[in-house]
């Protein structure tokens, strides 16, 4: 059973980083920053629609901040959706700002709404982590999401990831009659598999969301990382395989009824596959990326010599020994799917 003990430390954004995310088009001339945002006044709980605290507090600015602010956090969002055009902006405005009080870095959700027809979206300031952005591209160049991102100096900006959290998935739609539990546990391996590959930890249900897309004859199943915080931290191998938490057990419990062990190998096969085929089209970005991961520390030394010593014994690949970071081990993890 996978537990992480101690509180993640955070690292700052190196000089090899900062050069990759201003290369690479991540890097943004914000009109605010996540200190910016601490400014404000009183916070009052936001209740859910079933009347449950949701531990995320509305914060209000005073009337002189809040104008000010509102408006330079849509200019956010037009560099994030739109490239910095505000024409497409003219019909939206910020319906409210929530903080997390109960998370590991405290970030600002902001809740954006088209007074036309009242849709809306949401994304999220933060202040910025080496770890999570190394694991936000990361996740942008070898899965098959695509992640939108911003950062500016010590500010980091997200885009809202959809689906339904996975700890309420588990709870209210895994014994829906109508769900189809080998194309969700079949997923859920190809899932496990990528998170283990790229060493991204501590994917329990709470910290991945299940976006469910109708198709012409039944649904498909779309497992999402939404915490990238633990991207190649953690010294133990169970932390990177999310079949090893205890929260994730009622998804380990349908596939044990519905996938034999020869399936789960075909469809570990296949998600490795899908990674090679990623690696080989966007091989000079990602050299460019783990160049200076393998350069940076993301991780007390203790953990790269306990997880290269695991990761040597899992391959069977002495190579891993070799290994003085987090980056090096991703890079040599990466190569055993070539």
């Amino acid at each position: 059973m996978a537990v992480i003990s101690k509180k993640k430390i955070p690292y700052p954004i190196s000089r090899g980083l900062r050069g990759y995310l201003i290369h690479n088009g991540r890097e943004a001339d914000l009109p605010i920053t996540y200190t910016d945002l601490l400014r404000y006044d009183n916070s009052l709980p936001l209740i859910d629609k079933n009347d449950h605290d949701t531990l995320w507090e509305t914060v209000i600015y005073s009337q002189d901040d809040m104008k000010a602010i509102h408006n330079s956090v849509k200019k956010i969002y037009a560099l994030l959706k739109a490239d910095g055009d505000m024409s497409v902006m003219e019909h939206l405005f910020i319906d409210r700002i929530d903080l997390c009080i109960y998370g590991n870095t405290q970030p600002f959700r902001v809740r954006v709404v088209n007074r036309i027809n009242d849709n809306f979206d949401y994304f999220y300031i933060k202040n910025a982590d080496a770890s999570r952005i190394y694991g936000l591209e990361l996740e942008h160049l070898l899965s098959p999401n695509r992640i939108s991102y911003l950062v500016h100096e010590n500010t980091l900006i997200e885009e809202h990831i959809i689906g339904i959290p996975g700890d309420q998935f588990i709870k209210t739609y895994l014994n829906d009659q109508h769900l189809n539990a080998t194309r969700l546990s079949k997923e859920f391996v190809k899932f496990n598999e990528r998170c283990f590959i790229r060493l991204l930890g501590d994917m329990h249900s709470s910290n991945f969301v299940v976006d469910i897309t109708p198709d012409f004859e039944d649904v498909v199943y779309r497992i999402r990382a939404i915490d990238f915080d633990q991207q190649s931290y953690e010294g133990r191998k169970s932390i990177y395989l999310p079949q090893y938490f205890k929260q994730n057990n009622a998804l380990i419990e349908v596939g044990l009824h519905c996938l034999t062990p020869e399936t789960v190998k075909q469809y570990q096969k296949e998600e490795r596959s899908l990674i090679a085929n990623r690696l080989k089209a966007g091989r000079e970005v990602i050299d460019e990326l783990l160049d200076v991961m393998t350069a940076d520390t993301l991780a007390p030394p203790e953990n790269v010599k306990s997880l290269r010593k695991d990761l040597a014994q899992h391959y069977r690949n002495k190579e891993f020994l070799k290994c003085e970071s987090m980056g090096a081990l991703v890079r040599q993890s990466l190569l055993t799917v070539l």
